[in-house]
């Protein structure tokens, strides 16, 4: 193994905390610049799991410590319809609806759907790159394929619940939630970010107990 493959293996053997960390430092660095929206967020991850599952539909293959979540399953058509629908309810709602009276969000949210969005476009590199060298290094991966991946069941509760908190928690309070604050898209976002961070706790917590069960 050469010493570049080496270092690439160190690194991205903690894949998962650099992930969180370098969509933090970029989200943050497009939050100060005042690029960011409900719908960046929603919309990122959406474009993590399709690159996702386009990545690993070409490299699972050569990647002999990457393991099929169900062997039967490598198609990825049903994955990609399953995308759209949510493509469709993420555009409508996040990028529309809960910034309908607020034209410079709007606006914000057009850059970003046709990748006018530097910082947003940086995180999906960065996420196409990370997820090409996981395979590359030989790094243990479960690798899903169909409807419903468990990114998929994020986005499908996320887009749910996020509906559900606009309709009857933010609509109802218009002078709370006013189109000059941004409380409405945090309280609208707030469950797409603790599922995230509730997940990726398990999962650092259930790596750390296969490492020392193993020691």
């Amino acid at each position: 193994m050469s010493h570049t493959s080496s270092i690439l293996e160190k690194h991205t053997k903690h894949y998962a905390q650099w992930d969180f960390l370098i969509f933090f430092l970029i989200t943050a660095l497009s939050i100060l610049n005042g690029n960011t929206t409900v719908f960046y967020v929603i919309y990122f991850f959406w474009w993590h799991e399709l690159i996702r599952i386009v990545i690993d539909r070409i490299c699972y293959k050569m990647n002999k410590n990457a393991a099929l979540a169900n062997y039967k399953k490598t198609g990825i058509f049903s994955s990609f319809i399953q995308m759209g629908v949510y493509f469709i309810f993420i555009v409508v709602f996040f990028a529309f609806m809960t910034n309908w009276k607020n034209q410079d969000l709007i606006q914000t949210n057009m850059k970003i759907l046709f990748f006018k969005n530097w910082f947003f476009n940086a995180n999906l590199v960065f996420v196409a790159v990370e997820r090409t060298l996981l395979h590359y290094t030989q790094q243990p991966l479960k690798v899903f394929f169909g409807n419903f991946t468990p990114n998929m069941l994020i986005l499908h509760v996320s887009i749910i619940l996020g509906i559900i908190l606009m309709l009857f928690v933010v609509r109802n309070f218009p002078e709370i939630f006013t189109p000059n604050n941004l409380w409405g898209s945090v309280i609208i976002v707030s469950p797409f970010l603790l599922i995230r961070a509730l997940i990726l706790r398990f999962k650092l917590k259930y790596k750390r107990t296969i490492v020392k069960s193993s020691k």
